[in-house]
């Protein structure tokens, strides 16, 4: 059956339709709009940016701009609207939303490849036709309601509760250290980031005067869930609470005085390679800017790079390890794909890359031909990737493209952190083209 079905028409719908679309079957994109919307749509046209306009950095040797420059090689839809519609804003690619919609809607509906179906999905197709599903994190509750009965109530969250994660290369190992409660288990596993009083003390009253990101529509309840308590609410109960809490010092001596300290902050290795590490029990509603002053205050995060910011927000998305392959499609259903933040990627660019990959492979699969897998040596195949798998730790979280999740380097690379990230770039890029290659081969 040369047809393919996309389920929303947002960056992640829109995309997966054009690159389906360019490899030859016909496309029916479902979008909702305007019969009915979400509470934060208020246009007609389809890749509405309903927050920022901004696109972040546009610097390849960025995780989120060599993302795009990946996109661009790959005949990106959403990167081509973005370079026509762009507004000056440094080194960022930030957008004219209302040209960036248009451009994207005027080149979908000038296709005669896509027909597009002005009606609300509210239910998983089980019709054989190779559907993706891009209806984002406000997916309409009849629609979400069967994806969870899809795929059981325990794989679908609506609760998105984070801590920050850092670059593993960027903590300061001359005051961190490598420790495992008691010593149990890999000391590998955990860093650990000693306090002493003055500091503690400190940090605290940094951590309870900082402030909070603005809350948006049904989240004004967050702080009440016990079990993803904000640290900055925990820490709000009194001066000692976080350290009989997250920062619990017990079991943890520092090998330089043979003491435990009088607070700590552990760091638990995010992924087997351990370029990334989570601050442990420190999800946060603190505004990013924030995040980045207090929690630099921890010693040996100093000059940290957070890969991720701490979040607390509604969300709706899949608990995608063991439930997505790594082409984002189902894996008990394989005609069935999704894309965007429903899978777990996070961000405008990282949603679009989603149905980059996803709506390739939903053409493929209706053209009855192999899937093509993206290497993890590129941003987009990373962060593929990592929705199939995760990290080493069960509780899977939404992620932003980040050098932390691509395939490591096979090789040390002089000159810091600025030349190892320009060699992910190179190679990136490379294999990018070899795609591209393998794509105009078989279209």
């Amino acid at each position: 059956m040369r047809r393919v079905r996309v389920v929303g028409a947002g960056l992640a719908g829109a995309e997966a339709a054009w690159q389906a679309s360019r490899l030859g079957v016909d496309v029916e994109l479902w979008e909702m709009k305007p019969q009915k919307r979400t509470p934060a749509h208020k246009a007609d046209g389809m890749a509405e940016l309903v927050c920022s306009n901004s696109l972040r950095s546009d610097d390849v040797n960025n995780a989120v701009g060599l993302l795009k420059a990946e996109m661009r090689i790959l005949g990106s839809l959403i990167m081509e609207a973005a370079d026509a519609s762009r507004v000056p804003a440094g080194t960022a690619l930030a957008v004219d939303r209302k040209k960036f919609s248009a451009y994207v809607t005027d080149k979908i509906e000038s296709l005669p490849s896509v027909t597009v179906v002005r009606r609300e999905m509210t239910v998983v197709p089980n019709d054989g036709v190779v559907t993706v599903i891009a209806t984002g994190p406000l997916t309409s509750e009849p629609l979400a309601e069967s994806i969870r009965g899809e795929l059981g109530i325990e794989n679908l969250h609506f609760f998105d509760a984070a801590a920050p994660i850092v670059d593993g290369a960027s903590v300061d190992l001359d005051r961190a250290y490598f420790y495992s409660r008691y010593g149990k288990g890999d000391a590998m596993d955990y860093l650990n980031c000693p306090f002493t009083k003055d500091e503690y003390d400190a940090f605290y009253d940094a951590l309870v005067t900082a402030r909070t990101a603005e809350l948006h529509g049904d989240d004004g309840d967050l702080t009440v869930f016990e079990g993803c308590m904000p640290v900055e609410v925990m820490a709000a109960r009194g001066r000692d609470t976080l350290r009989f809490g997250p920062m619990k010092p017990v079991g943890l001596p520092d090998p330089k005085t043979g003491r435990e300290p009088y607070a700590a902050v552990q760091l638990r290795r995010e992924n087997v390679a351990g370029t990334m590490y989570n601050l442990v029990g420190f999800q946060t509603h603190l505004a990013f800017p924030e995040q980045k002053r207090v929690f630099s205050m921890i010693p040996g995060l100093e000059n940290a790079v957070f890969l991720r910011y701490g979040v607390m927000h509604k969300n709706t998305y899949i608990n995608s390890p063991g439930t997505l392959s790594r082409t984002y499609s189902l894996i008990k259903r394989p005609e069935i794909y999704f894309a965007g933040q429903m899978t777990g990627v996070e961000g405008y660019v990282e949603s679009a890359a989603s149905g980059l990959y996803a709506g390739i492979n939903a053409a493929r699969r209706a053209l009855g031909m192999d899937e093509l897998i993206i290497p993890a040596t590129t941003m987009t195949g990373a962060m593929g990737q990592f929705v199939a798998v995760g990290g080493l730790s069960a509780d899977f979280q939404p992620m932003n493209a980040n050098f932390g999740i691509i395939e490591p380097l096979d090789h040390r690379v002089k000159g810091g952190k600025r030349a190892r990230n320009e060699e992910y770039a190179r190679r990136a890029l490379e294999a990018a083209n070899e795609i591209k290659k393998i794509m105009e081969e078989t279209r």
